[in-house]
């Protein structure tokens, strides 16, 4: 940890280090283990071994590879429940915004400005007293300053490409943006620091059980095919909208169920929209984003019912619609579907109510324990996944016959963190000493914060390494090879879609990098040129489906379009 050249055997996230995880898995008995790396999962884990619990976690794909890969990507306060007058919730998510900011993650969560542009007459009185309430409870919360009034000249000049006619003033205020796959990579891997045993491509295939209860999981690994037992005295289901279908594996449903809500976000190139922050702006049914992350804006989301595949929702090109003529609301130059470069599409798991309408469902969490020897954990939202992770642990040790301690991860920074500030602002003189230009240096701190110096000393091992990806050049090929060796990555698609953001970032999704990508992982990850071409194809036939379905006009002609490519990991069939 903390970059000091730790060699890649010892890595936790390494192959080695994974197949150590899968053997402790198999032959130690376990006080807890958490079924799925999301982030939910993800912090359930570190919570529980930094309380000195012997901890395990399991994940049928990658890290995040579900909802929390395709969220907002914001440490937020959530504006719309102040509406529902929910402002427990406001403040707790506030409270784990600035945590973030602080503390934890202070490398991957920065603050990003906003303005709210008033177009409505009885704009002005209403968002602004609710933009003051939501100041006044975020007042000092890591973001830069305090909300500010803008008339209508000085947002025509934060906003260029607004429409003049219709943007009366705004409202200027911070939120916390995050890369959230890399985010929750970095959670298991603090986790697996601190000593928890974790393994992804690892799907659970059914419940050990013991009279009435629950001891323990049966568990395949799904690169090798192997299937093995894990024993623990406890199981935290943190599937998220897989919840349902793991409980019906100890004998159907708990005292909750889960609906899955997808929202989609599309990927326009920075030069489309003329403006100085991001824009937040009320629609008829819930928030619309415009965000700025790196050369691109981020515009989301939708929020509709979804009852068809779990593992890879589609987008159809009525979502991405629904998206382009609600940013066109503001626009003096409308967007148009030849702008969109990107489309990823991720689903929710809410708290199912009793309104039909998803956008009304909870994004609460609940706790339950449906048989002994279990605790099910679902619902919340992104920013308070840390809450939820204490809470899923507090259950589970709740029958333990040991005192346990409190939960202490208000105080465990990420890896990553200790050191960042200090490297952050050495970091012209880091470059200078590294030959690096400075913007390099800085989109490797905010990636890898002060464990850069492993990327470096990768560059060191190999001076090639140094240079851009071609086809991806926003990222160095050692950054390629990092992902397979520190960071879990055991296919194209994983470091393609999660580790980068290729995957959404260039308008060929990555496939012009898919070859030189197998190539640089193909020594780490023991690969011959069989797997390479393997992988490469399977990754060109995902952007292929996925193009496809964009183009479906409905969710299940989408669907159905994205379903013709199969996942990598599902060539191992189901005991």
């Amino acid at each position: 940890m903390g970059g000091r050249g730790v060699s890649i055997t010892q890595e936790p996230f390494s192959p080695a280090g994974r197949e150590a995880a899968l053997a402790r898995l198999a032959s130690e008995e376990l006080d807890v283990l958490v079924i799925g790396g999301g982030v939910v999962g993800a912090g359930a884990a570190l919570d529980a071994v930094t309380r000195g619990l012997n901890t395990g976690l399991v994940e049928m794909r990658d890290y995040a590879a579900g909802t929390s890969s395709r969220s907002t990507k914001l440490f937020h306060g959530g504006l719309r429940y102040l509406e529902q007058f929910n402002f427990a919730l406001v403040f707790e998510a506030l409270k784990e915004r600035s945590l973030n900011l602080e503390t934890l993650a202070p490398h991957l969560v920065h603050p990003v400005e906003f303005i709210y542009p008033l177009t409505k007459a009885f704009d002005h009185a209403y968002v602004s007293l609710g933009m003051g309430v939501y100041d006044v409870m975020g007042s000092g919360r890591g973001v830069p300053h305090h909300m500010r009034y803008m008339r209508r000249s000085k947002a025509a000049d934060s906003f260029p490409s607004g429409k003049r006619s219709q943007i009366s003033g705004a409202i200027s205020f911070y939120e916390g943006q995050v890369d959230d796959a890399r985010h929750t990579m970095m959670i298991s891997r603090t986790a697996a620091a601190y000593g928890a045993a974790i393994a992804n491509s690892t799907r659970v295939e059914r419940f050990l059980r013991e009279d009435d209860r629950v001891v323990g999981v049966v568990a395949r690994d799904l690169e090798s095919g192997k299937e093995f037992e894990i024993r623990a005295q406890h199981v935290i289901n943190a599937a998220g909208v897989w919840t349902d279908e793991i409980q019906e594996m100890v004998g159907g449903r708990g005292s909750f169920r889960v609906r899955a809500s997808k929202g989609v976000h599309v990927l326009v190139p920075r030069n489309r929209i003329n403006s100085a922050t991001g824009i937040i702006h009320r629609t008829e049914k819930s928030l619309l984003f415009i965000i700025p992350r790196g050369g691109h804006w981020v515009i989301g989301t939708t929020d509709t019912d979804w009852d068809l595949d779990l593992a890879h929702p589609a987008a159809s090109q009525n979502d991405i619609d629904y998206l382009l003529d609600h940013a066109n609301a503001l626009l003096a130059d409308p967007l148009t579907r030849e702008d969109v470069v990107g489309v990823y599409a991720g689903l929710r798991p809410l708290l199912a109510g009793e309104d039909e309408s998803t956008s009304t469902l909870s994004r609460e969490h609940a706790v339950a324990s449906p048989v002994r020897g279990l605790t099910v954990i679902a619902g919340g939202k992104y920013t308070t996944y840390r809450i939820m992770g204490k809470d899923a642990v507090d259950n589970a040790v709740h029958a333990m016959d040991r005192v346990v301690p409190p939960s202490v991860t208000e105080k465990i920074p990420l890896i990553g963190a200790d050191g960042y500030h200090g490297a952050w602002n050495n970091r012209h003189q880091i470059a200078k000493r590294t030959g690096l230009r400075v913007h390099v240096l800085e989109h490797l701190l905010k990636r890898y914060g002060s464990l850069y110096t492993q990327v470096l000393e990768l560059i060191d091992e190999r001076p090639e390494l140094g240079e851009p990806l071609t086809g991806g050049e926003e990222y160095l090929k050692a950054e390629i090879v990092y992902a397979a060796s520190h960071e879990g990555a055991l296919h194209l698609d994983d470091i393609l879609a999660r580790r980068t953001r290729l995957s959404i970032e260039v308008r060929d999704r990555g496939v012009d990098a898919a070859a030189e990508v197998a190539d640089l992982v193909a020594p780490v990850l023991g690969w011959g040129p069989e797997q390479k071409a393997k992988e490469i194809e399977h990754y060109t036939l995902r952007v292929k489906a996925e193009v496809e379905s964009q183009k479906q006009l409905d969710d299940q002609t989408a669907d159905a379009a994205r379903l013709g490519a199969p996942d990598v990991r599902v060539g191992i069939p189901k005991a």
